[in-house]
């Protein structure tokens, strides 16, 4: 009776232990045999892997030899395509979209032709418009988190919030009367109402955003610096952009450097993201990181406006919080990270005379984590990493100018076009899949860009008003 009693007992226990191991998890999306990068801090790559999502995370990376102990709801066969982190785009000006390729070659643009222009069309519904029109272009990019910095942020909230995306959305606050606000305090209400009414959104951060140095007063640019510490929100500016803002900044400070003046006041902390930074010398990149400011990198918007290259090379490998940003559409026109990646890898080894240098792990480094690390968002999205929010692409492999792919880093890098990504997941949902976007109407947005761009027409071009 002993014997009998031990038996039962021994397969029981095995019978439990044979359950147990081979227990199914219920999960909401499966991503399977796709060529994971992860961009974790050992940049592991799964060649054949797997992405299990609950919710909104992420609960399993693997080599993918454990498919069958996952039930999905949803499962997205990659099929030997490049999976990654979604990229993030630190720094644009998304509702630009309607005025992109107006006077693209016309000397000192920003002062000249764009602050008029803005002054006459700049409204909630252009602000509307382009945002939406933004957002398709940059899900269809790859895109899942912006970092943006316009007028009546609120309306791009609304476009954000309704296309599923990420953002981070700064109220721009300058000295002169702009649409959203006749002077930099009401700029700065504007901002502080905007944080307050989206403080527990999921997806959106509101954020200050004056637009540089040299366009705010010391004052104003003090305040600001105060409030997003009081209330722990970023704050968006160009910095270290110009020649008119370096000989500005000089007369107000003394001779001092933007980068030096922005510490001489107290406005530099951890919460500031800085772009372009490309007139900057060795003495102010250490005072960057100094302060671990966060800085967005924009390559073609730089070279194109003549500006210069900013010595990004030097900031990424003296590990400063850097990553890649596209500018606006009307700077470096399109709101593609995936065409930068081209540009940036490329540019840095010309101007430092070195083929090794920016190589592409690099350059995707900048694109994702390294972009996370730039707004502060690190612990949360930029890697494809157990508990972290799911925000994934899935891009095209079999298109011509990707095959065959021998190292995914270069591939990307050197040769993958923004169509080429084919899935777009944020929050652990998918919102383009096999290239239609499936949470907007991109045809009535695009109708509605092409009519307001009639209005653009007749308001500027053929009244001949704002130069060409």
């Amino acid at each position: 009776m002993l014997k009998k009693t031990l038996l039962a007992a021994s397969l029981a226990t095995l019978s439990l232990s044979s359950a147990s191991a081979f227990a199914i998890e219920n999960v909401d999306l499966l991503i399977k045999n796709g060529q994971i990068l992860t961009m974790d801090r050992e940049k592991t790559i799964f060649d054949n892997g797997l992405i299990a999502i609950r919710d909104n995370k992420i609960v399993a990376v693997t080599d993918g030899s454990d498919i069958n102990e996952y039930k999905s709801v949803k499962t997205i066969d990659a099929d030997g395509d490049i999976v990654m982190p979604g990229l993030i785009n630190t720094h644009t000006h998304a509702s630009m979209t309607v005025f992109r390729s107006l006077a693209d070659d016309v000397p000192d643009r920003l002062h000249r032709y764009i602050f008029p222009l803005e002054k006459k069309l700049v409204s909630r519904e252009m602000v509307r418009i382009g945002a939406q029109l933004g957002n398709v272009e940059m899900v269809k990019g790859g895109v899942t988190t912006y970092a943006d910095m316009y007028y009546f942020e609120d309306e791009v909230a609304k476009t954000v919030d309704q296309i599923g995306m990420r953002a981070i959305l700064g109220e721009t606050i300058i000295q002169f009367p702009v649409a959203s606000a006749k002077t930099p305090e009401d700029g700065i209400k504007y901002a502080e109402k905007l944080i307050h009414e989206y403080k527990d959104h999921p997806r959106i951060t509101m954020a200050f955003a004056p637009h540089g140095p040299y366009t705010n007063s010391t004052e104003t640019l003090q305040t600001i610096a105060k409030l997003s510490m009081k209330y722990d929100v970023p704050v968006m500016m160009h910095l270290a952009e110009s020649d008119r803002e370096r000989e500005v900044i000089a007369k107000r400070s003394g001779g001092l450097s933007p980068v030096k003046y922005m510490e001489s006041i107290g406005a530099l902390n951890e919460n500031l993201v800085a772009a372009h930074v490309i007139d900057a010398n060795e003495e102010d990149i250490a005072i960057l990181k100094k302060y671990d400011v966060g800085i967005a990198h924009n390559m073609s918007a730089n070279i194109k406006s003549a500006k210069g290259v900013s010595p990004a090379l030097q900031m990424f490998n003296d590990g400063l919080r850097i990553g890649l940003g596209t500018d606006g559409p009307m700077s470096g026109n399109t709101l593609s990270t995936i065409d930068e990646f081209n540009q940036v890898a490329k540019v840095h080894k010309l101007v430092n005379k070195d083929r090794a240098a920016m190589p592409p792990k690099n350059v995707i480094e900048m694109a994702t984590i390294g972009a996370a690390r730039a707004l502060h968002m690190e612990d949360k999205v930029g890697s494809l990493e157990v508990g972290k929010l799911a925000d994934v692409i899935v891009i095209d492999t079999k298109a011509p100018n990707m095959v065959p792919v021998y190292n995914p880093y270069s591939a990307l890098v050197y040769s993958a076009y923004a169509t080429n990504v084919k899935h777009t997941i944020v929050d652990g949902k998918v919102i383009m899949e096999n290239r239609n976007v499936l949470t907007v109407n991109e045809d009535s947005i695009r109708k509605e860009a092409l009519q307001f761009a009639d209005k653009v027409r007749q308001t500027v071009i053929e009244s001949g008003e704002i130069v060409q």
